[in-house]
């Protein structure tokens, strides 16, 4: 019988170091878990094709949310180019799998063609979303957003050293460039449910990236 003890042990010893193997083999994932995921209210929104959607509608598919505007001067598009960089880098399948969402904080001004053409910059796979100025405040809310519209500013005081052509980059007045709103990068499970969230600097240092393949696993189907 000590032979199949002898046995035994090595394949317990096999088979936790098996196991410790796959465990330290992928990194932790980055950013912050909510401890309970939160189910997204069903607010009425509007894509950029013009289609109504809402807030919790994820189509099956794994989410990445960033609050924004188009005549958003810095951190929207230095956020969106990152976003870029690190989906173009999965593969077609995971890709399939994975929405890159921009609600705009700027409704009144982001309407659905402004956010399809500065969108297109980037990706054409990525998802513009605009709705009333409520249903974005509400939006924002529950999703702990920061969302601070900029105060009134005389007239003579909002001008750009730009000659205004029409399009949205030549169009960012003083008021646009002050509003405040959250830089983060939320994740938003196939089910509609906001369950991580990712700050700026953890996007900006390919924290994100480096876990896109993880989250997927994780929180897409």
């Amino acid at each position: 019988m000590k032979w199949l003890t002898v046995v035994l042990l090595a394949l317990a010893a096999a088979l936790g170091g098996l196991l410790f193997f796959r465990s330290g083999a992928a990194a932790p994932l980055g950013g912050t878990a909510l401890e309970a995921p939160v189910a997204l209210p069903k607010l009425a929104l509007t894509d950029d094709a013009g289609r109504p959607t809402t807030l919790a509608d994820s189509g099956g598919k794994l989410r990445l949310v960033f609050y924004g505007f188009v005549r958003c001067p810095d951190v929207c598009p230095a956020t969106l180019a990152t976003l870029k960089g690190a989906y173009e880098e999965l593969k077609p399948e995971q890709q399939a799998k994975l929405r890159v969402q921009l609600v705009s904080v700027d409704p009144e001004f982001d309407r659905p063609t402004v956010l399809r053409e500065y969108l297109n910059e980037f990706s054409a796979d990525f998802v513009g979303l605009t709705g009333s100025v409520e249903s974005i405040d509400a939006a924002a809310k529950a999703m702990y957003v920061t969302n601070v519209a900029p105060l009134p500013t005389p007239a003579h005081q909002e001008h750009t050293d730009q000659p205004d052509t029409g399009k949205p980059d030549s169009a960012v007045s003083a008021s646009a460039a002050a509003r405040l709103h959250g830089d983060q990068v939320s994740v938003v499970n196939a089910r509609g449910e906001f369950v991580r969230v990712y700050s700026n600097l953890e996007v900006v240092d390919g924290t994100l990236k480096r876990d896109l393949p993880g989250l997927l696993q994780e929180y897409g189907s």
